[in-house]
């Protein structure tokens, strides 16, 4: 056996690797609970792999390893860097060994295959659909219909609310009064109203035989909420280890100490100064506490060494993160020294904003730097609009993240909708979908079928025998058959989502313009299904994890083979970039006027400035506007607004940053300086008059 592969770990990693695991002996769940705090930069990903390849090596059984990561593309490659791993450990045994490792993905990916097992214990269908949000808010919506209040004397909460209402309370195992007056408080009249819908919502869902995202772990954590069921499905997994800890919320830590309460063989890896996604009910609170879930309490490994960012950069950063209220101590730091500090840049609106940016990604292009090496971030997507005209102005190319998802597209849903009803003839969404794109079938006639349908023990063959809607004429023929003809089989996986483009393809024309390039991603959706084995899997993971759209709004489609990166800040977490230019760097923004309201929403805008910080290798920028657009404040008069420096850089942080104005002050054509340009400190002047 190869045991090189640990060579190139740094101590601490190495350390973490080998926590528990005896050379020679049989890698038996180390009787205390692993938490590994790994810093921004620090090699997380590279560590986690070894950890899970050094178990295999030493003789754990990979079918009985549960490795749940933040997306279904990070457990894809964590699991390519473990087969490489046991590939240079063992050779060819090694990569047979690692394919074994069945039990990775996210935890709503895990939770679905684990429902799936126990459908029958439970009292679930095996055959159950998953809906995306948008399909369960319009469930939402016909529930909230049917009780009648959508037709209340005062406004009732839209469906996407309701849902985000629900959502909330599930994830945060909180009260619904609590989550009302915390999050919601402009619907906290509504509590019992909303109580009743959401009674009526998870009845609906049953009645239809599908579950939403949330279900996935609700229904996880109910099932193991029985101990004989938790014994039994702890039982499959001698190690348990879950990437990115502090994203989790209440749900999935209540999940996860269900199914090793003793913390045998557990192993949580995570970054508490990069929790930032509390809107999403992720708690900070989860990795903080970690340690005291178990007695004894857990073992912690601190990963501080960056291989990302300069010195000087993670000199700022540490000391931003400094200033927080409650942490685990520790201070990147790196051998990749500079003279370069980050430089904080006052300027005095947005447009000037944006022009300093476009000469530095210029600058930065002529010295050798790719658009792609840099990115632009910041707190909120319409933050960009000026550096987009900028750039657009300039003939700079750029992508930005945060558009359409490929689920979103309305086609795509319409063939999804399609293979959904196939699988589930109950789901009542994907079949009112279905149905109204149909010409002369309208909400009331869907109803009548889908209704019809519901009476009937096998509701697909029903169909033939029921009178077809009045106005729908030939086109309902060829519905009802190539529906028949799918649920046969005949064809088998993936075959049959042929059949389905192929009758869709007249809709598809008649319903929209851009038919061709829409077509473009249903193409596309044929050709990812070919790599699964079952439109189940096809349908469960697809509905977890979309892939991008060809076809999205977020952007121009680019024939250049470079471009500049824009982003989020929360859409940038676990990027990186050699250059990096953060928008808006004032009280207002970061934090936000509207995360001002608590301490912890605070120290999450001060987390969110830190991920910021973190993603540049080599270059810093941080931009501090003077005045600002707001949008929506102020409704008469001027909508911009006069900012401070964010109060995450008090005047102890500045001697980390590099100070300038921009623009500096230029001659004219005239000779003289440019007044457009000039900045004269007349506060100063003001003070000197009395001395």
């Amino acid at each position: 056996m190869n045991v090189d592969y640990l060579e190139k770990l740094n101590p601490e990693q190495r350390q973490a690797v080998e926590f528990g695991i005896t050379p020679g002996q049989p890698a038996a769940p180390p009787a205390r609970p692993l938490l590994v705090i790994a810093g921004a930069g620090s090699g997380k990903t590279n560590t986690l792999a070894h950890r899970v390849a050094h178990l295999i090596v030493n003789g754990a059984d990979p079918r009985r390893i549960l490795l749940m990561t933040f997306s279904r593309r990070a457990a894809a490659e964590m699991t390519r860097r473990v087969q490489r791993i046991c590939g240079e450990a063992l050779g060819a045994n090694g990569r047979i060994m690692a394919d074994a490792l069945s039990w990775a993905g996210t935890f709503h990916g895990i939770g679905a295959q684990i429902l799936r097992e126990y459908a029958d214990q439970i009292g679930l269908d095996p055959n159950f659909s998953i809906h995306d949000r948008e399909d369960s808010a319009d469930l939402m919506n016909l529930v909230r219909h049917e009780l009648g209040l959508s037709r209340t004397e005062k406004r009732f909460p839209l469906k996407a609310t309701c849902l985000a209402i629900y959502s909330r309370v599930v994830n945060s195992e909180a009260p619904l009064d609590s989550i009302l007056h915390k999050v919601f408080p402009w619907c906290a009249e509504w509590e019992a109203q909303l109580r009743t819908l959401f009674g009526a919502y998870v009845e609906a869902k049953q009645a239809h035989n599908v579950l939403d995202y949330d279900d996935l772990l609700l229904y996880w954590a109910q099932t193991i909420g029985e101990r004989v069921l938790a014994d039994d499905i702890g039982a499959r997994f001698d190690h348990v280890l879950v990437d990115e800890y502090q994203d989790t919320n209440r749900l999935q830590s209540s999940i996860l100490l269900a199914l090793k309460p003793d913390g045998r063989g557990l192993t949580v890896v995570g970054d508490d100064a990069q929790a930032i996604y509390s809107f999403r009910a992720a708690t900070v609170r989860n990795i903080l506490d970690f340690p005291r879930a178990f007695d004894p309490p857990a073992d912690i490994v601190t990963l501080d060494r960056n291989y990302r960012s300069t010195q000087p950069i993670l000199a700022a950063a540490n000391s931003v993160i400094d200033k927080a209220l409650e942490r685990f101590t520790k201070n990147l730091w790196t051998e990749r020294v500079s003279d370069h500090k980050p430089q904080l840049v006052s300027v005095r609106d947005e447009a000037d904003q944006a022009r300093y940016i476009v000469e530095r990604i210029l600058e930065n292009r002529e010295a050798g730097s790719t658009l792609k090496d840099q990115a632009v971030l910041f707190r909120a997507s319409d933050h960009s609009g000026p550096l987009e005209i900028e750039l657009v102005r300039r003939n700079i190319p750029f992508v930005k993240f945060g558009g359409l998802k490929f689920l979103d597209s309305a086609h795509v849903k319409d063939m999804l909708a399609m293979l959904r009803f196939v699988q589930n003839p109950r789901d009542r969404v994907a079949g009112f979908r279905l149905m109204q794109l149909l010409p002369g079938v309208g909400p009331g006639s869907a109803q009548k079928v889908l209704d019809a349908m519901a009476a009937h023990a096998d509701p697909i063959a029903a169909l033939s025998e029921l009178p077809a809607p009045p106005r729908s004429g030939d086109d309902w023929r060829g519905f009802v058959e190539v529906l028949q003809f799918m649920a046969q089989g005949k064809t088998g996986w993936p075959g049959e989502i042929a059949h389905a483009r192929s009758w869709y393809a007249p809709h598809l024309e008649r319903k929209h313009e851009d038919a061709t390039t829409r077509q473009a991603d249903l193409l596309q959706l044929e050709q990812i299904a070919s790599g699964y084995p079952s439109r189940e899997r096809f349908l469960t993971e697809l509905t977890l994890d979309p892939p991008d759209a060809t076809s999205d709004q977020s952007g121009v489609p680019l024939l250049d083979e470079d471009y500049l990166i824009l982003s989020t800040i929360h859409s940038s977490k676990g990027q990186e970039w050699k250059s990096v230019y953060v928008l808006n760097v004032v009280d207002g923004c970061i934090p936000a006027d509207l995360a001002t309201g608590s301490t912890d929403e605070i120290e999450e805008e001060r987390r969110l400035l830190y991920v910021a910080m973190t993603r540049a290798k080599d270059d810093l920028h941080l931009m501090v506007p003077q005045k600002f657009f707001t949008g929506g404040q102020h409704a008469q008069g001027d909508r911009h607004v006069y900012a401070s420096r964010t109060r995450f850089i008090p005047p102890g942080v500045l001697p980390h940053f590099a100070s300038s104005a921009w623009p500096v002050v230029a001659v004219g054509p005239s000779g003289r300086p440019d007044a457009r340009q000039m900045r004269v400190d007349v506060a100063a002047r003001m003070r000197g008059m009395w001395k």
